[in-house]
């Protein structure tokens, strides 16, 4: 019998959770601290003393944490970053760092290369890859000391063969750079894929930092086992793959929040509302899974296409400042993690959205009696505003004029009341405010496929089988029971732009983790 612990590192506080096989045994939440490392192991402490749990039975450590993203909102620790684009003559109009914010860009830009490459949409090569330019391109990398470059090409997700060649070329002759290429983590679209490929880039050095803290902080506190971070959709991978590709990890709170609501009420199609300590995050499930964003995804001011939920967070939480000066006001600002000192019901000097829900008898935690002198319409009409808001919030995330219905969860939830416009029912189930680390607990590991093919009616079946079998394959191989693989998700979006019988499939496919395989190898 093994012990899963799950993480989730917020804004406000770092909650962790331990299940025995699958049951919840124990929940733990802790203000997170400064040092964000020092919070995810003080969490971890409290959840195995709580729980009265053997560290050496412990099999899994799995972690959604904020670092990587708030490390780019920041502009800090970010490394500069060279851009190789194997392209031919064409898509030079337009250069890598085009419309980035300045801020960022003036963070991370170091030297951009147009060299020769790429594929048409059909798989005809646009020129031929130069020996000559990659060698020159790679010793001018070398000579400015530069630790980290983007390799984009055109439609590389459809053939990533000039990509992967230039990739093994800078790392035998440079290997003190760390390389990374499109095709492993956009999809079609050139621009959008580069600028997540430069964003992962640019954070190789911190996610490098952050892992071996995390590593670290489990090993001190008695835990040999496998340390396992949170992806956008959900599923899981090793230590090793975040220090690779840590652009995959900036939605895993929502995303965690959203699979943890699933597990918790029961329900797998569904809204999820979050509310924790400074925003709230609105997203649809669909079969147990965040339905993801289809269209461009805006990070931080940069347009990318990456795997990323459709969530909308909007700056409301227990935490949120309530201002009624000029009009009243909540938000988006927030006390964050000093709540518990900043709060009125607390001892603190700042009016926060939880002291409404207490003045309101909604809630009893903290002393009552430092809010009762608040005025019954403000505390009225502030409880209203914040209800509209989410509803409008909610309103737009839904598709479907019929109401839906609404799982509830997050620390901050008892800001929120049961009627929600156009909900079915609200549902807040138990421990909803440790959701997002159960969320992590519970992930599983997973495997993607998102491919443009030609098809006929007379081919479909077999076209689709193909790319199911392929999909199963990859999830075994990324350390799934293969008896639990399941495909969870099939779009097919015929393509107009291309040759007749052109279709995009995307498929996903998810299993649980097999613990008998060495898993920090395979994922």
């Amino acid at each position: 019998m093994s012990i899963r612990i799950g993480v989730d590192v917020g804004g406000t506080n770092t909650d962790a959770v331990a299940f025995l096989n699958d049951q919840l045994v124990a929940v733990a939440k802790s203000p997170t601290t400064q040092d964000v490392t020092a919070g995810v192991t003080n969490a971890i402490q409290e959840v195995i003393e709580f729980g009265k749990l053997d560290s050496k039975r412990i099999s899994a450590v799995m972690v959604g944490t904020t670092h990587f993203v708030n490390a780019l909102v920041e502009s800090q620790y970010l490394l500069p970053t060279a851009v190789i684009r194997l392209c031919g003559k064409t898509t030079r109009a337009i250069l890598p760092f085009r419309d980035w914010p300045l801020n960022l860009r003036k963070a991370i830009q170091a030297d951009v290369f147009l060299l020769d490459g790429g594929h048409e949409f059909d798989g005809r090569t646009i020129s031929a890859l130069s020996q000559k330019q990659i060698d020159n391109t790679i010793n001018m990398l070398i000579k400015s000391g530069i630790r980290t470059v983007a390799i984009s090409s055109v439609f590389a997700p459809l053939d990533n063969s000039h990509e992967t060649y230039v990739a093994q070329r800078v790392s035998k002759l440079a290997p003190n750079i760390s390389v990374s290429i499109s095709s492993e983590i956009g999809r079609i679209g050139l621009l959008e894929r580069e600028n997540a490929t430069i964003l992962n880039a640019c954070l190789r050095d911190v996610a490098g930092k952050i892992v071996t803290a995390l590593e670290r902080s489990i090993k001190e506190l008695g835990i040999n086992c496998q340390l396992f971070i949170s992806q956008n959709d959900g599923t899981l991978m090793s230590a090793a793959h975040a220090n690779r590709y840590p652009i995959t990890t900036f939605a895993s709170g929502p995303t965690n929040s959203m699979r943890g609501a699933a597990y918790l009420s029961g329900k797998a199609d569904c809204a999820v509302i979050d509310i924790g300590g400074t925003t709230t995050d609105i997203g649809i499930l669909r079969a147990g899974y965040p339905r993801e964003a289809s269209s461009i995804v805006n990070v931080n001011g940069v347009r990318t296409n990456f795997r990323m939920p459709d969530v909308i967070s909007i700056g409301l939480g227990g935490g949120s400042i309530v201002r009624n000066t000029n009009g009243l006001a909540i938000g988006p600002d927030s006390v964050g993690y000093k709540i518990r000192s900043e709060a009125l019901i607390f001892g603190g000097r700042t009016l926060t959205t939880t002291d409404l829900a207490v003045a309101s008898g909604r809630s009893e935690i903290g002393d009552p009696n430092r809010v009762k002198h608040l005025d019954p319409g403000l505390v009225r009409d502030a409880l209203e505003l914040i209800q509209e808001t989410i509803g409008q919030a909610l309103e737009t995330m839904v598709t479907s004029s019929e109401p839906i219905p609404v799982v509830l969860v997050g620390g901050g939830h008892l800001i929120c009341g049961q009627e929600i416009k156009n909900t079915r029912s609200v549902t807040r189930p138990t421990n909803l405010d440790v959701a997002n680390a159960v969320g992590a607990a519970i992930s599983q590991v997973g495997s993607q496929i998102d491919q443009i093919i030609s098809i006929t009616p007379s081919t479909r079946e077999s076209a689709i089988e193909a790319l199911r079998k392929e999909a199963i394959a990859r999830c075994e191989s990324a350390g799934a029971v293969v008896e639990s693989i399941e495909i969870t998700n099939i779009e097919e979006v015929p393509l107009a732009y291309l040759p007749v019988g052109s279709v995009r499939i995307r498929m996903r496919a998810v299993g649980n983790l097999d613990f008998s395989k060495d898993l920090n190898k395979i994922i």
